[in-house]
């Protein structure tokens, strides 16, 4: 077991993720990839941070299976012991107009986005907690999560969701020394965005550019830094002004 500070990054083989995990690395972070089913961006993402951190490793779970993400979680803090910190970047997005919108794609954003963050958070919390040495817990959410995106009900709904859920769960540990902060990225330059009209997007935005990962990446370093052990229960908007 390494002696770095073990930080849980869920969704972590690609985008953002892979980016936030290869940035704490370079901190100094013993990095712990979570991801669900695509084992060769999860390699290559696990050869990108190992770079940094030899002691990283993979930790394969689907974060909208309960009693899977339990299993996992327990089994890792019982050979490895508690997390320092989780990034609970993980989330997937279903557009539809609300009116076409089936079960499945309300059910499989809500069940991924919002019980995701129970499934994750539940079995790691008491030991982080039974450390004394505090923690850092970091929640993402998005645009659509603080201002709504017409064909993202769902989307808009799970993220909002997730605000609310860490501004309360950051009252409830903020005496065990363990911030809870939540980062809501705006049009960021991923895959997810080959397909969507980039020009006229631009104009929406005050900086009039996309985003970069690495900028996310160093806003989650900072949090999990120890120059922001005095913030708590916070939303850092990285949306290049947009609102």
């Amino acid at each position: 077991m390494s002696d770095k500070p073990r930080v849980l990054v869920t969704g972590a083989s690609r985008g953002i993720g892979r980016a936030i995990a290869i940035r704490l690395a370079k901190e100094g972070y013993q990095v712990v990839i979570n991801y669900r089913s695509n084992h060769e961006a999860a390699k290559q993402a696990l050869s990108a941070v190992s770079e940094f951190s030899a002691t990283s490793y993979l930790l394969p779970f689907d974060i909208s299976q309960r009693e899977l993400s339990k299993q996992s979680i327990d089994e890792d803090i019982a050979e490895n012991g508690a997390y320092f910190g989780v990034v609970l970047n993980a989330g997937i997005a279903r557009d539809n107009a609300f009116p076409a919108m089936t079960e499945q794609e309300w059910d499989g954003v809500i069940h991924t986005n919002l019980d995701g963050l129970y499934n994750v958070l539940h079995p790691l919390l008491m030991p982080m907690i039974q450390t004394r040495k505090g923690g850092r817990i970091i929640t993402f959410s998005s645009l659509s999560g603080e201002v709504g995106n017409r064909g993202q009900v769902n989307y808009s709904a799970a993220k909002a969701g997730i605000i609310g859920a860490t501004k309360a769960l950051a009252l409830e540990v903020a005496k065990r020394k363990i911030t809870v902060n939540c980062v809501a990225p705006g049009l960021i330059d991923t895959d997810m965005m080959a397909d969507l009209p980039l020009d006229e997007l631009k104009k929406q935005i005050p900086l009039r550019r996309l985003g970069d990962v690495e900028e996310v990446a160093g806003t989650v370093a900072f949090l999990m830094s120890k120059d922001a052990a005095y913030i708590t229960r916070q939303v850092i908007s990285v949306n290049g002004g947009i609102a």
